[in-house]
């Protein structure tokens, strides 16, 4: 969608937007709840009104993360991956229903086959639908266990040409420490990729961020819950954490 003159002008052409299972439900909640839903698609919708093309990884962690379901439930660690990558398939679905609710195209494109609920992963067909103005949902991260949706997030970020990754959390930002134990932690508004290997900090696993190392990929970190975020960080707002090369 074309942008007027004198409208702000978004600082991204193309973005994937990784966003977590909680962002579906209140925080320390489970499953998929209205509100969220519909504040989650009314952020995506500014966005993709000012002609972003946006690709959106969803994780599944409002119905199951892999390590932690298999030593509750007693399975083995991939046959839980592969049920959270169908419970990302379910947030893929709600997400696209309210997106064509408000009238935004959308495609959904999962890495599991599921022919009857959304197309495989294909990057050239996967380009041509941002190109054509659609909002892309990724469900089912990269298809394999072990692997995190942090890191199916990176790879199709570098597959896709984005020009920057958007972690979506519920917290404001990078900080030296959690803020939820310690009031007193720093929020960073800008950390470089070697700093945050070096300093450990676990906003994201380590293999997603060597790999946005390897391609100079930008990162923002960002506070999803605070409405209108969203769009000023694709208008380029100093708002949460860039993570990026140099300065």
């Amino acid at each position: 969608m074309p942008t007027s003159m004198n409208a702000p002008q978004p600082c991204y052409r193309r973005v994937i937007l990784k966003v977590s299972g909680e962002a579906f439900c209140p925080p320390g909640g489970f499953g998929i709840h209205r509100g969220a839903l519909d504040r989650m698609a009314r952020e995506l919708g500014q966005v993709a009104a000012l002609g972003v093309q946006i690709g959106v990884v969803c994780g599944g962690g409002n119905f199951l993360r892999g390590l932690h379901s298999a030593e509750d439930l007693g399975i083995d660690r991939s046959t839980a991956d592969y049920m959270g990558m169908l419970g990302t398939v379910l947030n893929a679905l709600a997400l696209q229903d309210v997106l064509e609710r408000e009238g935004h195209p959308v495609r959904i494109q999962s890495a599991l086959s599921i022919a009857r609920v959304g197309e495989p992963f294909e990057r050239r067909r996967c380009i041509r639908h941002l190109e054509g103005g659609r909002v892309v949902i990724l469900a089912a991260g990269t298809g394999n266990p072990h692997v995190t949706t942090d890191s199916c997030a990176a790879m199709r970020a570098v597959e896709l040409k984005a020009d920057a990754l958007l972690k979506a959390t519920k917290v404001d930002g990078v900080y030296d420490d959690d803020p939820a134990h310690n009031p007193s932690a720093k929020l960073y508004s800008h950390i470089t990729y070697d700093q945050v290997i070096d300093r450990r900090l676990r906003f994201m696993d380590i293999a997603a961020i060597e790999l946005c190392q390897q391609y100079r990929l930008p990162v923002v970190v960002f506070n999803l819950f605070h409405p209108g975020t969203l769009r000023r960080v694709i208008l380029g707002e100093a708002v949460g954490t860039r993570m990026s090369q140099g300065p």
